[in-house]
């Protein structure tokens, strides 16, 4: 059995359903970030670059972590 078919089955996710939950999250974080910059250092274009380097680590380190969960069997019926 492939072993995304075998974390599907156990998980009843799918890497699509990961993917979107991770972008559509990134969305809404993201714009929290911007805000949050623009706020702390009040320039825009300083809250734009920190929500631009938060967003190249934190989509990869949020699908990782979504993916490790899929693995988990704890609450999953």
């Amino acid at each position: 059995m492939d072993p995304q078919e075998l974390i599907s089955k156990q998980s009843h996710t799918t890497q699509a359903r990961s993917l979107a939950k991770t972008f559509t999250w990134r969305v809404f974080a993201s714009a929290d970030t911007f805000l949050l910059g623009w706020l702390v250092t009040g320039n825009m274009a300083m809250g734009g670059s920190i929500a631009t380097l938060e967003v190249l680590t934190k989509v990869v380190l949020y699908y990782l972590h979504e993916r490790g969960w899929a693995r988990v069997k704890w609450g999953v019926k």
